[in-house]
């Protein structure tokens, strides 16, 4: 379904389905300044209330299908969002983490040179080892598990290419869906602190919580601006897994007696986690103007999309 407007860019989105497409899907209809073309695999699973814009089923592996709806649409701008995210998932199968999120991406650019698309590609604070973040965008990147190798592989072949770009590097994201298909750290504190569970969070690894809204944000000011080169879009706050478990049990007034420290010598996990990432996002906040919430701040508009989605 095709329902571009005259006079407008064209930007399409891969990973529309998913928690950041949502996002972006949903804030740039509400600015109106493009023609949407949402992109996902197999059916759109957006709401159906939501108005104005195309979607395409996209196989961003299959580069006959990437190329067929480049040329179908001809997108001015592109926001690659769609990847393989889950980390140890992409340590025990490196071949699919390999075609989803470097092969693809090879994909993508070709399709894009051939549009002159501006692409902002969204990566990872995982391109870095952990032992001297936050980071800014000119640190030296050294990953340490295979969902950083991959995304790093990633940045080198847009780096390389013939394309205006901007990849927006992020940190953990957080949000919610609006099918609630998806946890994240806020959701699962809150309901388990509710059922009376005893917590043990990590005290030991350091992050910027990234709210999904704010990084579909810093992507959308970077395709507003076609900003070029690499952009830290994260969070402000450096915190711990245990820092923010204790500002949910806060906000929600739970029992933040039940959470206890303890640190990732506890945990087995297959892929190796950066212990300290984070980044410095001085250069977002002077060229885009970009404006993250903070972490309580953030909590409170989840608060509230729970109360609308009930």
């Amino acid at each position: 379904m095709n329902t571009q407007k005259i006079n407008k860019p064209n930007l399409l989105i891969t990973g529309a389905n998913g928690l950041l497409g949502q996002k972006l899907v949903k804030r740039l209809l509400e600015k109106g300044d493009f023609n949407v073309i949402a992109t996902g695999r197999g059916a759109c699973r957006l709401p159906g209330e939501w108005k104005g814009f195309s979607y395409a089923s996209m196989d961003i592996t299959d580069k006959d299908n990437v190329l067929d709806i480049f040329q179908e649409y001809k997108p001015d701008v592109v926001i690659h969002g769609a990847a393989m995210t889950n980390v140890d998932e992409c340590e025990t199968s490196q071949e699919a983490c390999y075609q989803q999120n470097v092969a693809a991406v090879g994909n993508i650019v070709v399709a894009a040179e051939q549009c002159h698309s501006f692409l902002v590609h969204v990566s990872t604070d995982f391109i870095f080892d952990g032992e001297a973040g936050p980071y800014a965008e000119d640190a030296i990147p050294n990953p340490i598990n295979y969902y950083g190798e991959s995304k790093l592989q990633a940045e080198a072949l847009i780096q390389q290419s013939s394309l205006n770009w901007g990849i927006a590097r992020t940190v953990l994201v957080y949000g919610i869906s609006h099918d609630m298909s998806r946890s994240n750290i806020v959701l699962w504190v809150k309901k388990s602190l509710e059922d009376g569970k005893e917590l043990q969070l990590v005290d030991d690894q350091w992050r910027t919580p990234t709210l999904a809204e704010d990084l579909a944000e810093g992507c959308i000011l970077m395709a507003e601006q076609r900003a070029k080169g690499v952009y830290n879009i994260s969070g402000d706050e450096l915190l711990t897994p245990y820092d923010m478990a204790i500002q949910t049990a806060e906000f929600f007034k739970l029992d933040k007696t039940k959470i206890n420290k303890t640190d990732s010598s506890a945990f087995r996990q297959t892929a190796k986690r950066p212990m300290k990432t984070g980044f410095i996002i001085q250069k977002a906040k002077h060229e885009l103007n970009f404006k993250p919430k903070s972490f309580t701040e953030g909590i409170e508009i989840l608060a509230k999309q729970l109360n609308l989605a009930n």
